[in-house]
């Protein structure tokens, strides 16, 4: 059987959104029967909801100095101060040549 993209309207919300063929195939091989009933947007909210109020929103970012080179950059916590923080070069370079425990 050939598919082809649905047009679905989702029941929360009452917008159309497209279940592509991909994400049919996606819920075939895992023997889902039904389509979706929910927008990517509301699922999400959903799914966040249930979880306890975590969202995929956005985060709140901070400007640090890296203690390494002293370039500008941010972070996605807020800095206590009683450890270095570094840019994500620095960071990354600095993991990969700590000891693994």
């Amino acid at each position: 059987m050939a598919l082809s993209d649905k047009t679905l309207v989702c029941v929360d919300c009452g917008t159309e959104f497209i279940f592509t063929t991909g994400e049919q195939e996606f819920f075939n091989s895992r023997g889902f029967v039904n389509d979706p009933k929910r927008c990517q947007s509301c699922r999400s909210a959903r799914r966040a909801e249930q979880r306890g109020g975590f969202s995929a929103g956005p985060r709140e970012m901070f400007q640090i100095e890296c203690a390494q080179c002293g370039v500008e950059a941010t972070v996605p916590f807020r800095p206590r101060g009683d450890r270095p923080v570094y840019c994500s070069e620095c960071f990354s370079r600095n993991r990969n040549s700590m000891p693994q425990f």
